[in-house]
């Protein structure tokens, strides 16, 4: 039976967005944690662009250390063969190439520069390009896919199998599509195509994780793997985009999906510690309703709610949250509160690596560790969290590299 993979977009659609944004030390974090959460790839970058390239080169160093578990990471490219060639160098292998195929961006976008078949041949090119540069699997991006017409929507799907992709992706870019529309699309794509298809799913009119599950059943009902894009906490452009810990929990939980199995090896303990993490390295608080891991989502006040829960949490919820890594009681330090950053000197930095239980075998690591602890608080302008300290001590090179943009 064909099973569903998550492919979570955070570091490339959601850090896009306006009015949002991440160091690349928080983009080595969320990697980090994905790696940690059991997800099999992370859409990491723009590797041709050159202020990433640093940050490209360390975040594979990492996964070559161990640091991520599993984890894939995988570069994001338009489907022109200069991009290709600029992200190349950076030793990335894994690719999503997105070129637009609807009539709407044909003719409204592109203005007259591509029509269908010189869109093919262009996106041939690329994978093409890709392949002889050495890429070990290539996704091949259809940019609004679900107002792109059927016909040719399967012709430039069996285009990209034929040229050699993997994958194919199925955009559904302005949240358009309903449930049903969607299943009922893959599930003919899949059908005709026999090549595994991602679900890529806005939140325009609020049903990105709806879609998103509805178009990987109709993939893998289809015979074929469905892989679902994600963002954590829902993040992305505009109104967002499918929620990564709303979409495993409805593949686990919700009706009728017991014949629907996810492939990665899913650790939900670290979903709310990646959540919570998320939301402060953005700037973005959770929701109090967010699924999961929203402050309300285990709250009970009414009578009937309140009584019920306290005779058996079934009656008013699905699932533990103890799965989700949640705790009843969050205590945060009190009294006197040692931090160490930009401005931070030996003493309380020592004070604080040991509160990790972490020493240092003389002054001049010590002094090295905590420039980079200076430079790491001046690149994410936030006080540093354990886990980013924990990084740093442990994987100092990678981290200056990260740490180091050059115009």
């Amino acid at each position: 039976m064909p099973k569903i993979y998550f492919i979570d977009v955070t570091n490339r659609d959601t850090v896009q967005a306006s009015r949002i944004g991440l160091a690349k030390l928080q983009k080595t974090m969320l990697n980090i944690y994905l790696g940690q959460l059991g997800i099999h790839q992370s859409e990491f970058a723009f590797p041709y662009t050159r202020h990433e390239q640093n940050y490209v080169r360390a975040n594979l160093e990492l996964k070559e250390l161990g640091a991520m578990g599993s984890l894939i990471l995988e570069g994001w490219c338009r489907a022109i063969v200069a991009d290709v060639k600029g992200a190349l160098p950076t030793g990335v292998r894994d690719f999503n190439l997105s070129i637009s195929t609807s009539d709407q961006m044909i003719l409204h976008k592109f203005r007259g520069k591509l029509n269908r078949e010189q869109l093919i041949k262009e996106m041939v090119e690329a994978v093409d390009c890709a392949r002889k540069g050495g890429a070990r699997t290539i996704g091949v991006n259809a940019e609004d896919a679900s107002r792109t017409d059927l016909g040719y929507l399967t012709e430039f799907a069996q285009a990209a199998k034929e040229a050699g992709a993997d994958r194919f992706r199925y955009c559904d870019t302005l949240g358009y599509d309903t449930p049903m529309s969607i299943y009922q699309r893959n599930r003919h794509l899949a059908e005709q195509m026999k090549i595994p298809i991602e679900q890529h799913c806005h939140n325009d009119l609020g049903m990105a994780v709806a879609n998103s599950v509805a178009g990987a059943q109709g993939a893998i009902d289809g015979g074929v793997d469905a892989y679902i894009n994600t963002s954590i906490n829902g993040l992305s452009e505009r109104a967002g985009q499918a929620d990564l810990l709303s979409c495993i929990l409805a593949i686990k939980f919700a009706k009728d999906m017991d014949k629907y199995e996810i492939g990665d090896q899913i650790d939900l303990k670290v979903a709310y510690p990646l959540a919570k993490y998320a939301a402060y390295a953005f700037g973005v608080p959770i929701p109090i309703n967010q699924p999961g891991v929203g402050a309300n989502a285990f709250a009970h006040e009414a009578g009937i709610h309140a009584d019920g829960a306290l005779k058996d949490r079934r009656n008013y919820e699905l699932y533990d949250y103890e799965l989700l890594g949640i705790t009843e009681i969050e205590q945060q330090p009190g009294g006197r509160v040692i931090t160490t950053g930009e401005y931070g000197g030996l003493a309380g930095f020592k004070h604080v690596y040991k509160r990790l239980g972490i020493s240092f075998p003389d002054d001049e690591t010590a002094e090295h560790v905590l420039e980079l602890v200076r430079y790491a608080n001046a690149h994410t302008q936030k006080p540093l969290t354990d886990e980013e300290l924990l990084l740093i001590a442990k994987y100092p090179e990678p981290v200056q590299k990260i740490l180091t943009i050059t115009p």
